[in-house]
């Protein structure tokens, strides 16, 4: 843990952290992976995307046999009388505490330059892994307070096992919370791949220094941005507190999401003869001046 927590021990002692080892070692492992190329870090996600999505479908598929209808009665809890508890309120109130789930998808948007025939695959990539995450995400939620009543999950830290001890599947406790493992992992390889592109498109246009639009004449990828940015990463996931290191990413994703929109709206302002070939393919639906 990091040095700003403390933790209580089997005899009751109550012990400081130093630094948080781990967090710093897979962040400087996935590092190595990302600079040294594309290829490399796409092999190794699709293995890690195949691994938790097969265990979110066995968990669906296993965990649907034993769901008890009572425990949908009613689907909509009644709001208690208070904003945000349970109702329709505390419907949005959940929406806004895990909307951060979805900061992967934006990442597609940064490999633009990696892709091959961008404007085509571009939008099936992010869309496409859209709708299927938010379908898997909708089933899992369903199978998971199927199995045990909403009530027996409040203040609990491992709600799937608490779900999974009412199958017979005592094993799929422990594949599932590796699973989820696997997915932080697969989160960071994403967002460090991204963040690098982020910064080389930045250097070119002026906005950062020229180190971090320098690319390796080997691995083809901004190598030394990529360090730099690992190892800060590295020490912060080593020294910050996991409660701050959560927060800072929930409200750092949607300060992100609302500049970007902010940003399209101002450059449609300004740059109304801008290219958007794929966004007119996509939107023949759309209004005029959305098109």
């Amino acid at each position: 843990m990091s040095p700003f927590e403390t933790a209580k021990l089997a005899n009751g002692t109550e012990v400081h952290g130093l630094v948080n080892i781990p967090a710093m070692l897979i962040v400087l492992i996935i590092t190595l992976i990302v600079v040294r190329g594309t290829k490399g870090s796409a092999w190794f996600n699709a293995i890690v995307v195949t691994l938790k999505v097969s265990v979110v479908l066995v968990f669906i598929a296993l965990g649907w046999q034993y769901i008890d209808p009572a425990n949908y009665q009613p689907y909509i809890p009644q709001n208690t009388g208070e904003f945000g508890e349970f109702g329709w309120s505390g419907i949005l109130r959940g929406a806004g505490v895990v909307f951060f789930v979805f900061i992967g998808f934006d990442i597609v948007a940064t490999m633009a330059q990696e892709t091959k025939n961008p404007q085509k695959n571009m939008p099936i990539g992010i869309i496409g892994s859209l709708l299927i995450c938010t379908v898997l995400f909708v089933l899992f939620g369903h199978v998971l307070t199927g199995l045990a009543n909403y009530t027996e999950f409040k203040n609990s830290a491992a709600p799937v096992a608490i779900a999974i001890e009412k199958t017979p599947y005592a094993w799929l406790s422990s594949a599932v919370i590796l699973a989820i493992i696997i997915g932080y992992t697969s989160v960071i390889l994403v967002d460090l791949l991204g963040q690098t592109r982020v910064f080389f498109a930045m250097a070119k246009d002026g906005l950062l220094p020229p180190v971090f639009a320098r690319v390796h004449e080997r691995f083809g990828t901004p190598l030394q941005s990529g360090l730099l940015l690992g190892l800060f990463i590295a020490l912060f996931a080593g020294f910050v507190p996991i409660a701050v290191v959560g927060e800072m990413t929930s409200i750092g994703t949607l300060l992100a999401f609302v500049m970007v929109c902010i940003g399209v709206l101002i450059m449609r302002k300004k740059e109304p003869n801008a290219p958007a070939a794929s966004a007119r393919r996509w939107c023949r639906w759309c209004p005029s001046w959305a098109s």
